[in-house]
């Protein structure tokens, strides 16, 4: 397949990439963000494309990668802390909004039920939960991949029973 035959069939799939996008941003200008740069990655990784495979799973996981990457270099960024001897007034405004009280006792509880967990479970679960994909988990700890799914399903099923308290409609 030729670079026009290829740019012509990546542009046919911008509406289910837009679709898909939405999806993880939950946002319809940052899902538009998102597509603008999966086609970009697409574009300038034309070569790696292998003609005769499903150009659309291609895309979705460009995109889908594309985001989790995002996400990790945002939690990278706010894991910063930026110690300053004032405190602006937007700061003091956001802040405003927040019910600090109540976020600490979430925060509380939620630490205890993680605390609650063996270490095979709550390792695993807090990688994955930091965005590491299964198969870095598994090599990390050198370990299966099957195994690890049960491990962060195990520890998702033990943090619902202990945090039912938050479910919606209880």
């Amino acid at each position: 397949m030729n670079r026009v035959e290829f740019s012509n069939k990546v542009v046919q799939e911008v509406a289910s990439l837009n679709n898909y996008a939405f999806h993880f941003t939950r946002d319809n200008e940052n899902a538009y963000d998102l597509v603008q740069d999966t086609m970009v990655k697409a574009f300038s990784y034309y070569n790696k494309f292998r003609a005769g495979t499903n150009l659309q799973a291609w895309l979705y996981t460009i995109l889908k990668n594309t985001f989790i990457n995002y996400y990790r270099k945002q939690v990278k960024t706010n894991a910063l802390i930026i110690k300053t001897d004032s405190i602006s007034s937007a700061d003091l405004y956001q802040s405003s909004f927040r019910n600090g009280a109540e976020g600490k006792f979430v925060m509380n509880d939620i630490e205890h039920a993680l605390s609650k967990l063996s270490a095979e479970y709550y390792e695993p679960f807090t990688m994955y939960y930091e965005g590491y994909k299964y198969h870095e988990i598994a090599h990390h700890f050198q370990i299966p991949i099957g195994t690890v799914k049960t491990r962060i399903h195990v520890a998702r099923q033990q943090l619902k029973k202990k945090l039912k308290t938050y479910a919606k409609g209880s």
